[in-house]
């Protein structure tokens, strides 16, 4: 869950920009190889990532399978390291602006050993990981603001 105190449309925008999620992942240097590669992208399109996540390079092409605007749109693996990988992005009116909820539904391949690594690395690095990229985004909004519009608080995990 992130806070901010600007309206539904621009945090929804900003989400969906491919160039600001570039910018939210630098960390893991990821980047749009395919696909939807620059600009918003729309239903039914697709974007391929090339990251690094613990220390090894990942190529994962999602789809936008729904899209609200400006309240909700989901991505959904459709090649890459997942057994299964959803994502419901939602932005909720607010008192101060936008209440942004992240729902990530994963399940790693491999059966047991997917089950353990979900365990021991997946279950405390993705909720990391969208926090992280959250932050970035409201600071993004921030720093595009003008005066009191811009994003209100960090991320705070729900």
């Amino acid at each position: 869950v992130t806070d901010l105190s600007v309206p539904p449309e621009r945090a929804f925008a900003l989400s969906l920009d491919i160039g600001a999620h570039e910018r939210s992942m630098a960390a893991t240097d990821e980047r749009a190889v395919a696909g939807t590669t620059a600009g918003m992208i729309g239903l039914g399109e697709t974007v391929t990532w090339r990251a690094r996540h613990f220390g090894i390079v990942w190529r994962m092409t999602s789809r936008i399978t729904a899209l609200e605007a400006p309240h909700r749109f989901v991505d959904e693996q459709v090649r890459g390291p997942f057994a299964r990988f959803h994502h419901e992005h939602r932005f909720e009116p607010s008192a101060g602006g936008t209440r942004m909820v992240d729902t990530i539904t994963f399940r790693a391949p491999l059966g047991p050993l997917g089950r353990l690594a979900e365990v021991l690395a997946l279950a405390r690095y993705m909720p990391k990981l969208i926090a992280d990229r959250n932050a970035s985004l409201a600071a993004e909004l921030r720093a595009g603001s003008d005066g009191d519009q811009g994003a209100a608080s960090s991320p705070s995990a729900s």
